[in-house]
């Protein structure tokens, strides 16, 4: 029998080991102010509430994606299927061309989705926080749309996929 190891003040690396073991989804996040498109892959999304449907989505500081979010106070979700790594690292790069090449959908609120994806949504801003190193925006879903598929996983810096165990969908209202 070996022993756990001992609880530690983590620093940032030790943060991330641990949180990597939380086996994620990945998306896109997609904005657009003044004519520009902006986006980046993200594993920090989370339902919030159901009446009215609220996504809240988390950002480091300073990216550009976040700064034009804020000043354009609307954002679109992609959910990625397991066949669409090649997107999530294409939207993970700093800088470059993410809209050059691909397929994308359009949002009733003009911004860019892409095409293919498991869920989309479309999402205004109803509060913002910042919190850490981190700026949260929480976002009201205007129109989303989902299709059946596998899911694009992430965990502890690598893609994969999801496997269930085959048991009955466990429903979701209480």
């Amino acid at each position: 029998m070996s022993l756990a190891p001992l609880f530690t003040v983590p620093d940032a690396m030790g943060m991330r080991r641990a949180m990597g073991r939380f086996l994620t989804g990945v998306a896109v996040v997609t904005t657009k102010h003044e004519d520009e498109l902006y986006g980046m892959t993200i594993s920090s999304l989370t339902s919030i509430s159901l009446e009215p449907p609220i996504l809240m989505i988390s950002l480091n500081f300073g990216t550009r994606t976040g700064e034009a979010l804020l000043e354009s106070g609307k954002f679109a979700v992609s959910i990625l299927g397991s066949k669409q790594e090649s997107i999530a690292r294409r939207f993970a790069v700093r800088g470059g061309d993410r809209f050059g090449e691909g397929d994308f959908d359009v949002t009733d609120n003009g911004l860019p989705v892409i095409k293919g994806a498991l869920a989309q949504a479309d999402c205004t801003v109803v509060q913002t926080y910042d919190v850490g190193d981190h700026q949260v925006f929480f976002g009201q879903v205007t129109t989303c749309r989902d299709r059946d598929g596998e899911v694009l996983a992430f965990k502890a810096g690598r893609f994969g996929s999801f496997s269930d165990f085959g048991h009955a969908e466990i429903p979701w209202m209480f």
